[in-house]
Parts: C-alpha cells; sequence; structure tokens
C-alpha cells in the first residue's frame, strides 16, 4: 500500500483591521460627554424655572472640553487609519476632513445671516447647538458611507434628526433632547463601535 501525504492544514490567522478602518470610540465617547453634561447643564440652569443655578460659563466650559477631547480624539483616530492606505483613501479622507471646516463656515453664515435679518439677536442661542448637530450628523452619513461604516452612517442619521426636531420643543426643551437624545445616542454608538471594532480584529 502507498501512503498518501496529506497537506499540512493552513493555520487560522485572526482577520486584521482593514487599512482606513477609523475606531471611533474615544471620540464617541468625548462629544458623548460633551452633549450630556455641556447641553445637560445648559437645560437645568435655563427657562422660565430653573432646576439649579450655574454660573453662566459653565455649561460653555463642560461643552467645549468635550467638543475639544471628541476632536482631538477622532483626528487622531483618522490620521492612524491613514497608515498604509492607498492615495485614494488618503484624498477621501481628506476631503471628508475638509467637510468639517465646510460645514461649520456655511453654519456661522446661516446663523449670523438669519439672526440680522430678522433682529433676533436670541436666535444664535437655539441655532448653533442644533445647527452644529446637523452638520455633525451630515459630516457622519457622509463619512459612513465613504467608509461602509453603517454604525457611523446611522449615528450620523440621528443626530441630524434630533438635532433639527429639538428646535420645535425651544429652549429649555431642545438642550434636554440634545442631551438626553444626543448624548444617549453616542452612548449607544460607543459601545456598538467596541463590538464593530472587535469583529474586525
Amino acid at each position: 500500500m502507498t501512503a498518501i501525504a496529506l497537506p499540512a492544514p493552513i493555520p487560522a490567522t485572526p482577520p486584521t483591521t482593514r487599512v482606513g478602518e477609523v475606531d471611533n470610540r474615544a471620540a464617541y465617547t468625548g462629544f458623548g460627554l460633551a452633549y450630556a453634561l455641556g447641553h445637560g447643564s445648559t437645560a437645568i440652569a435655563t427657562g422660565p424655572d430653573p432646576l439649579v443655578t450655574l454660573p453662566g460659563w459653565l455649561p460653555t466650559a463642560l461643552l467645549g472640553a468635550g467638543l475639544a477631547a471628541g476632536t482631538a480624539f477622532a483626528t487622531l483616530a483618522a490620521t492612524r487609519a491613514q497608515r498604509g492606505a492607498g492615495r485614494s483613501d488618503v484624498l477621501s479622507g481628506r476631503l471628508l476632513g475638509l467637510a468639517w471646516i465646510s460645514g461649520f463656515a456655511a453654519l456661522f453664515l446661516a446663523i449670523t445671516g438669519l439672526a440680522g435679518a430678522l433682529d433676533a439677536p436670541g436666535l444664535p442661542t437655539m441655532l448653533w447647538p442644533a445647527g452644529s448637530g446637523f452638520v455633525v450628523g451630515m459630516v457622519y452619513l457622509a463619512e459612513g458611507a465613504a467608509r461602509r461604516n453603517v454604525l457611523h452612517y446611522a449615528l450620523g442619521t440621528w443626530l441630524a434628526l434630533v438635532s433639527t426636531a429639538a428646535l420645535l420643543l425651544g429652549t429649555p426643551g431642545l438642550f434636554w433632547v440634545l442631551a438626553v437624545a444626543g448624548g444617549g445616542g453616542y452612548a449607544v454608538a460607543t459601545v456598538l463601535e467596541h463590538h464593530r471594532i472587535a469583529r474586525t480584529r
């Protein structure tokens, strides 16, 4: 009898993260805290019968700190994801980065123009938080589509809809919606992002 040599089994290798894959967990956490603490503190301290009295600078400081942290983490994650990427992926990432500048520049012009044309100096107080959420949501939609990241796309959809719908409630309802629904959306996305990243590794 002739012995038949069987080929050695090929060792299984764990899947590796795709080039250009962005880990958004830290950025989601920073932005979520900005929404929950920044908009939340504004919600409890404004309106005809505020729940507490806070220094005027505190909500802005909490919001700014969270946004700064989220932006820094998002930039680091996007930069890390570009390592080893092809020219087309690098170009796509740069164009998406420029979309943030274009979106917020357009928002600034729209809010400034509306406040002046309607002679409503208090209008920016409502339009800036809601408009910012809308711009962030739309850029997330673009990023999610470009990177084939359904979670990022879904979060963008949620933020865009929640932020604009919140305008119907005036203040302080606007800030309650942004704090609870916006911050809650980021919290859920952070958990789901952890599972998504774990599946790609």
